[in-house]
């Protein structure tokens, strides 16, 4: 099992990653005490709210915990032999990552279930708004791409938003040391480095103006990134009243699963042809040293790919443990729910809910990603009609969804250090593009939704 295929059921063509065994168990212990750290400092801290003109940006405690575990990674020579983060737990933390995510999925799926009526209601919104993610990252990202005098590194970084299944899509057209593979690669590692924190100063400060109903900025944040989502519907959540951030954490969710389930062949048959026409249309007109455009390369025939870390199905209730007991300090310290009896059973329904999905997942040959089946679950759940659903939705809905984001970001954070060698090497001008085609895929999607959304929702 990998990383990758957890997050998207598509093999990922990525940077090798060394098993987790090299870390230890007690450098393992070491990272858990790490991310508790990090996430009852980041939840203490709470939400921070900085005024910018007519709008605001919010700072949430996902946010520090990302910057937080980034910066102990970045300062580790630095630090006392205790608090340093080798590369080894940085890999570990990057592995753990996606397992820890699929209690937010869980949560999430638990959250659509009871709303299922509402977001069919949306109908041709959340339908067409998938037309925004896909292709709004070329609209924002190729014209600026080309002024900036990109030449087909432009098409890797805007015909998607970079991550796994775009980088064996580009791998297997075009092979990663070409042009396009640079550039999905830029993508790829923006989106990882920075695109949580992008992603969500944007979608808060877009949510504060009041421009867009908040449902349609939530299809919006499902760009096919786990943490991407949980920063953009925490950012727009945080503005919302307690109801209507519940149903923008649904409809966030509702939207990813889509963007996940469909993304791939979305990407491949739509997104990255029409990328490489306009690029095309566009080069001569927009680009430096007009005429001189670079011929595309022969598609490579293979390229390796770099399975990430597997675990065993102990190891892995471990870590959903784990990370539910960070999820409720968070959920204790910074929404002042008791850790009581009714709490504890929801974490344990969400928990449970992560282990079938994961069964399920392997008994079905990973035809799916993982992702899909823990969604389904958790819908299901709480369906109308599904016998207990109500007590279940109860249980699990004294969980907020954000307090479970934190911990998430905290080993997001605490894996990233290893991947800055890599990203400074790809320039400055590679990042203004990626920053724009993820804009373009949150934009995108929302001004769609917003134009199909019937007011009010």
């Amino acid at each position: 099992m990998t990383s990758a295929t957890l997050a998207t059921g598509s093999p990922a063509v990525a940077p090798a990653t060394p098993p987790v065994a090299h870390a230890g168990r007690t450098g393992i212990l070491v990272l858990f005490l790490l991310a508790l750290v990090v996430v009852t400092i980041a939840e203490a801290i709470g939400n921070v709210a900085i005024p910018l003109g007519h709008g605001k940006i919010i700072l949430l405690p996902l946010l520090w915990a990302l910057l937080m575990g980034g910066g102990l990674g970045l300062a580790a020579p630095r630090l006392p032999r205790a608090l340093r983060l080798p590369v080894s737990l940085q890999h570990a933390a990057g592995a753990i990552l996606q397992p820890a995510l699929l209690l937010f999925v869980a949560k999430l799926g638990l959250l659509v279930g009871g709303s299922l009526p509402k977001i069919l209601g949306a109908g041709w919104a959340l339908a067409f708004q998938e037309f925004g993610h896909f292709f709004g990252t070329m609209v924002f990202g190729l014209p600026v791409a080309l002024l900036l005098g990109l030449k087909r590194e432009a098409i890797g970084a805007t015909f998607s938003v970079g991550r796994e299944p775009s980088l064996a899509i580009i791998g297997e057209r075009f092979g990663m040391d070409s042009p396009e593979g640079r550039g999905v690669l830029a993508e790829y590692l923006t989106g990882t480095v920075f695109g949580a924190v992008f992603i969500a100063v944007l979608a808060g400060l877009i949510a504060s103006l009041g421009i867009f109903n908040p449902l349609a900025l939530a299809m919006g944040a499902g760009v096919g990134s786990g943490s991407m989502m949980a920063a953009a519907a925490g950012a727009i959540a945080a503005q919302q009243t307690p109801e209507m951030a519940k149903e923008v954490a649904t409809f966030a969710a509702a939207s990813n699963l889509i963007t996940t389930t469909i993304g791939t062949y979305f990407t491949l048959f739509l997104s990255l042809p029409f990328t490489i026409w306009a690029y095309g249309v566009l080069e001569p007109i927009l680009g430096r040293g007009r005429g001189r455009t670079e011929p595309a390369p022969e598609a490579a025939t293979a390229v390796t790919a770099h399975a990430a870390p597997s675990f065993g199905l102990p190891a892995l209730v471990l870590i959903w443990l784990a990370t539910a007991v960070f999820g409720l300090i968070g959920n204790r310290l910074t929404y002042g729910t008791a850790i009581d009896g009714q709490v504890l059973v929801g974490a344990a329904i969400i928990v449970a809910a992560v282990a079938v999905g994961e069964v399920l997942y392997r008994l079905a040959g990973r035809r799916l990603p993982a992702v899909v089946w823990v969604s389904l679950i958790g819908m299901a759940l709480t369906y109308p009609g599904t016998p207990f659903s109500a007590e279940i939705a109860a249980a699990t809905g004294r969980i907020n969804f954000l307090a479970l984001a934190t911990p998430i970001l905290a080993f997001a954070g605490l894996s990233l250090a290893k991947d800055f060698p890599a990203f400074r090497r790809l320039g400055w001008r590679i990042v203004v593009v990626s920053f724009m085609a993820n804009a373009g895929t949150f934009l995108g999607a929302a001004l769609i939704a917003q134009f199909w959304m019937h007011p009010p929702v």
